[in-house]
Order: C-alpha cells, then structure tokens, then sequence
C-alpha cells in the first residue's frame, strides 16, 4: 500500500513527498484549488498548514490519496540534467 512517508514546503503551491517505496515527488497542486474541497486553501497560510498520515491532509477536512500525489507528482530530483530542480522557498 502507498504512503508518503514525509513532505516538505517548496513554495507557492508545491510539496515535496517522500513514499514508503523510496522515492521522491515534487507535486504542483494548485489545479486542484479550483475544486470547492481546495479552494480555501488558495489561502497560502491555511495551505501550509499540512498533515501528514499516510498521506496529506488539511484541518478543513481536504485530503489527496497517495497515488494521486505519487502519479501526478515530478521524480525528484530530476533524472534528467536539462531539467531545473526545484528549491525550498518556505513563505
């Protein structure tokens, strides 16, 4: 069963996930702050404001599934050279 393991704040909108199988994912989920579960947290203060048990979740209630983060997330770092990693930038 997928989990993440650990996240981290990397700016605007993105996080850094860890899963139990290892591997890291740098996920951009401002597309789902037009959903009405999201749309508070287009408030970046409330947004940081995080869980994490097994996946992310927020005092609101929202909550994404593993395999969401983990399918719709960038392999982090990236594999490829060409590609710019991304930086922490806690707000």
């Amino acid at each position: 069963m997928l989990k993440v393991t650990d996240v981290e704040y990397m700016g605007d909108y993105a996080l850094l996930c860890q899963f139990n199988d290892g591997k890291k994912k740098y996920v951009n989920l401002e597309p789902l702050l037009k959903f009405p579960m999201f749309e508070e947290l287009k408030d970046k203060s409330l947004f940081t404001q995080f869980g994490l048990d097994g996946t992310i979740f927020w005092v609101n209630g929202a909550d994404i599934a593993p395999e969401y983060l983990y399918e719709n997330g960038l392999d982090y770092p990236p594999t490829l050279a060409s590609e710019p990693l991304p930086e922490p930038n806690p707000e």
